[in-house]
């Protein structure tokens, strides 16, 4: 057991989000923690962590247990994303500043032979610590989420987006005993998802995960918690049994309560013709009305079942355009786009055709927003030509949907400008979108991602679109809400073209599929995990090149396997050589050079070792 919570109350901005709250973390646990949104999921990690105190309760963690949190912000001071990550090993670090004060202290004669002592003490330490393999292991932390290329950036300077998943990285890198990871996917793409899936697999310690991804729930957890009315409920299995089980559990309860109504029915009845009988009896019956108060008493000590809410409130979206479009929606002919020397998009063409479904996958910076915003008319291409069909009515659903808009504009205001309509009127079709009472007037600043997008999609419906241009639309939305944003789209008339990585949404809602790579797109007439399979087939392509066609392979021929054993016999023969030479030396300022080679060598060698075992 490495963390108890017992009797846990919390109050937020005086509403009471839950009380009486017991849960333990054991070792290996790979729990994922659902519920809507507002029901205290993050706020509940925080309590965990220790970032928020509980207002009634207690927090046990086992001695020297330690915990991770990823915050959605991560602070750090100025330095490059390389140090910001190395401070993950703080003990290897104070080995290696203790190293290099012993190195200078060697210089000094009288204190050569007790500073090497501890020297070869300590550099025993940092091997067994994995200090030769550090600059290894953050690499490979870096490149399986994405972010080698951002080593070294300096930390302040980057988008918050790129700052959280460096965050993650950090916080991988540390292996805490709990990890707690608050929608860890929100930043990530297809392949650092399923890398971080991988890693999420083979981690020893316990694994804690909020998140609306389904697939990725599948693919990591065992266990579901789940948050709701207050009440956290555990459920053995990942989330699509989760989701049988509730179904179940609910259905359960359900017949359980209309058995308890039938029952008290009865006995309400009862007592009332025990009333009677004792009343219309001559004299009076004692023995009756005793027996009436008696089950009286019994009833007032039932205790009652709550009647389950079977069909929780879900956000009311429906989509209908209300007028076609033409037949071509968009057409996009070799496009280019360059920022710098950098080509984002490189000929890439695509024709989206009336009711298309079509999806668009590619890994982060490949240059999908930026195709989107060509299309939308924000950018224009630096060649190629993008046109637009005839009888357009446009839904665009950006990352930050609100982002333009003055942040302390009040909700119903913001609505009333898009959408004509009463405030009564405005205040009734937002409750529809999950928006109750004094809720639309707060301001639009203080809304959330999924609050941004709640509001949107309130708009959408009321404009009667019929082109949906989408970009990551489930990153913010609750589960239900994702559910009833697929149902929308299924049942809508119109054309959708969207972004996204969340496989369960790509896999449901979208009959193509295009993956955009350097700046290209391959589309595909086939769902999301159909496609990326027919493409991973298809990576050698011909294409025709002055006249001939010449077979082209976009991954390029494989390199020979290098030798790692050869190079690691040349190595540490050098290293025997070096040592050897370091015996017979009486010069310090030539020992201490050689001291230097020799800790490159045992470095590269351990290198080796690493590449050639990972091989």
């Amino acid at each position: 057991m490495l963390v108890t919570m017992k009797d846990i109350k919390k109050i937020v901005s005086g509403d009471l989000l839950f009380e009486e709250i017991n849960f333990e973390i054991h070792e290996g646990d790979k729990v994922g923690l659902v519920g809507r949104n507002g029901t205290g999921k993050s706020t509940l990690f925080k309590l965990i962590s220790g970032l928020e105190q509980a207002d009634e309760g207690e927090r046990f963690v086992r001695k020297q247990a330690t915990i991770g949190y990823l915050e959605q912000l991560p602070d750090f001071n100025n330095g490059s994303v390389q140090e910001y990550l190395k401070e993950s090993f703080t003990e290897v670090l104070a080995l290696e500043r203790r190293m290099t004060e012993l190195e200078t202290l060697m210089q000094q004669p009288e204190q050569l032979e007790k500073a090497m002592e501890e020297y070869g003490t300590l550099q025993d330490q940092y091997a067994r610590l994995g200090g030769y393999e550090l600059q290894a292991i953050i690499d490979k932390v870096a490149h399986g989420l994405g972010v080698e290329g951002l080593l070294n950036a300096c930390f302040e300077h980057l988008s918050g987006g790129e700052q959280t998943k460096v965050g993650l990285a950090r916080l991988l890198l540390q292996e805490p005993d709990v990890l707690l990871l608050d929608e860890p996917t929100n930043h990530l793409d297809l392949e650092a998802i399923e890398w971080l899936e991988e890693f999420i697999q083979g981690y020893t310690g316990a694994v804690w995960i909020i998140s609306h991804d389904r697939t990725f729930l599948d693919h990591t957890v065992t266990k579901i918690m789940d948050l709701e009315q207050g009440e956290l409920l555990l459920y053995e299995g990942n989330f699509s049994s989760f989701v049988t089980q509730k179904e179940e559990f609910l259905l359960a309860e359900f017949k359980a309560y209309q058995e308890q109504q039938k029952k008290i029915k009865k006995m309400k009845e009862a007592i009332k013709r025990l009333r009677q009988w004792a009343n219309e009896a001559n004299p009076p019956s004692e023995k009756l009305f005793r027996k009436a108060k008696s089950m009286e008493k019994a009833l007032e000590k039932m205790e009652k079942k709550e009647k389950p809410l079977l069909d929780a409130k879900k956000m009311g979206f429906s989509l209908e355009a209300n007028e076609r479009s033409g037949n071509d929606v968009l057409v996009a002919e070799e496009v280019w786009k360059r920022y710098g020397d950098r080509n984002v998009l490189a000929g890439a063409s695509l024709h989206l055709r009336f009711q298309d479904r079509l999806a668009i996958v590619g890994r982060n910076g490949s240059g999908k927003t930026t195709l989107l915003r060509l299309l939308m008319e924000q950018e224009t291409p630096d060649e190629g030509c993008i046109k637009k069909g005839t009888g357009i009515r446009l839904g665009y659903l950006p990352q930050h949907p609100l982002k333009e808009v003055d942040g302390n504009l009040r909700m119903i205001d913001y609505f009333r400008e898009q959408i004509s309509v009463t405030e009564g009127q405005a205040r009734h079709i937002l409750a529809g979108f999950m928006f109750f009472g004094y809720a639309v007037f707060r301001k639009i600043g203080q809304l959330s991602g999924g609050e941004q997008m709640r509001v949107k999609l309130a708009i959408f419906m009321h404009q009667g679109v019929n082109l949906l241009v989408l970009d990551e639309p489930t990153n913010h939305l609750d589960i239900e809400s994702q559910e009833v944003l697929e149902e929308a789209l299924q049942d809508f008339n119109g054309t959708v073209l969207a972004v996204s990585h969340d496989r369960y949404f790509l896999n449901r809602c979208f009959s193509e599929c295009a993956f955009l790579e350097d700046g290209k797109l391959y589309r595909y007439n086939r769902p999301f995990d159909e496609a990326r399979v027919k493409h991973e087939e298809n990576k050698v392509v011909k294409e025709p090149e002055k006249g001939h066609k010449k077979q082209k392979s976009l991954q390029e021929k494989e390199p020979e396997m290098p030798d790692f054993e050869g190079m690691i016999e040349a190595l540490e023969v050098q290293l025997n050589s070096l040592t050897e030479r370091m015996t017979d030396e009486e010069d310090i300022e030539t020992l201490m050079e050689l001291q230097q080679k020799k800790q490159v060598l045992e470095s590269t060698i351990e290198e080796k070792y690493v590449e050639w075992l990972g091989e």
